[in-house]
């Protein structure tokens, strides 16, 4: 198979687990923990990055292959060594892209913004038409609404699909949808879905008591964690989109939903020492046979970063299978089982064998009848 061509918008922690991936399973030939292997004929070494965007100075103009261990990043190096891959890392525009108390931290943990001008549009769409790029991954800050429509903006005018991974949102907005979708583009979003995560885990959990005939009268997740994008969530004003994403994703699965008072879902704070790893606390209380009250709480360690990148490397590939294809728009099946606000929520179990289906072409003969 040919290699899929990617650009990336924000070398963060996801960008470093992302392509940390790509060379550590290009070197191996065990798929340990992988949710597909294979996609469609293409395997996690054929993904290739070719353009990457961000504002931070210690990762502007070096190569992508060292500006994924540079600061603030605090993620795992896996046990695979990175070579330079020949991208540089190129001004992107800031836009909303930053919050403004991730300029003051004393510590090396917040942004060193770039004094040089931003990019503009025109150079950033030849860019990615020079790169050679098919497929635009968004890894943005949450809350960053005007950068990321700015860069799905790139995206339609450059002919890339898009793989968007933040809680802004694109594939699941009728009228960006339907953009796509004229523009012959294939889209996978909004939010992305970890491969066991607080959602995810969150989403099973919910399922099982529905499953078993417990109804569910509260619910909270709480999440805390020490890396860049808990410290960007201390603005309680950029987490609108991701508290609606995150608890839809949740009342998507239950069998009644509930009032808003009675389910918490959200990041909690920021503990600078927990670094990249996410500890998620959930609390689920019902009633059993004969109106019994039960209750059930969980702790869950994550490394959060290579958690998403597990997911993302197979969007990636799905977005290139659609390419391939010749199918635009939202991709039902993959949005739903790989992110918390798809354009369609399906259990995910369903999105799973949707997925499925989708790989191994049934989606591509359907869309043809």
């Amino acid at each position: 198979m040919s290699s899929i061509k990617v650009a990336i918008i924000g070398v963060g922690n996801c960008a470093s687990s992302l392509v940390q991936g790509k060379y550590h399973y290009a070197n191996s030939n065990k798929p340990h923990g992988l949710i597909h292997e294979d996609v469609g004929g293409y395997k996690v070494g054929d993904i290739e990055f070719v353009a990457a965007f961000d504002v931070d100075s210690r990762k502007v103009g070096l190569d992508l292959g060292e500006a994924i261990f540079a600061k603030p990043n605090c993620t795992k190096v896996f046990h695979a060594e990175v070579p330079k891959t020949g991208t540089i890392v190129r001004m992107g525009a800031k836009l909303d892209g930053v919050a403004g108390h991730m300029l003051t931290v004393a510590n090396d943990r917040g942004f060193e913004v770039d004094d040089t001008p931003d990019s503009d549009r025109a150079s950033i769409v030849s860019t990615l038409k020079e790169s050679g790029a098919e497929v635009l991954v968004n890894f943005l800050p949450v809350g960053s609404q005007a950068a990321t429509e700015f860069y799905m903006e790139c995206a339609i005018e450059a002919g890339l699909a898009v793989v968007n991974c933040m809680p802004v949102f694109i594939a699941s907005q009728p009228e960006w949808e339907a953009r796509f979708a004229k523009a012959g583009l294939p889209i996978i979003g909004d939010d992305v879905k970890a491969q066991v995560g607080a959602t995810i885990v969150h989403r099973v959990l919910s399922n099982l008591f529905k499953s078993r005939g417990v109804t569910i009268d509260h619910t909270y997740q709480l999440n805390t964690g020490g890396n860049t994008d808990f410290m960007n969530m201390l603005d309680r004003n950029r987490l609108s989109s991701k508290k609606e994403s995150k608890t839809e994703a949740v009342q998507a699965v239950l069998a009644e939903r509930l009032a808003d008072e009675n389910i918490h879902v959200g990041p909690s704070d920021y503990i600078p020492w927990l670094h990249d790893n996410k500890l998620c606390f959930l609390r689920l209380e019902g009633n059993l046979f004969g109106d019994v009250p039960m209750n059930l709480e969980l702790r869950l360690s994550v490394e959060d970063s290579p958690n998403s990148a597990a997911v993302v490397v197979d969007a990636i590939r799905c977005c290139k299978l659609a390419l391939d294809r010749g199918i635009a728009g939202a991709l039902t099946g993959p949005s739903s089982f790989f992110c918390k606000h798809p354009p369609e929520q399906y259990t995910d179990d369903v999105a799973a064998q949707m997925t499925d289906d989708f790989i191994h072409g049934d989606a591509a003969r359907l869309a043809a009848e």
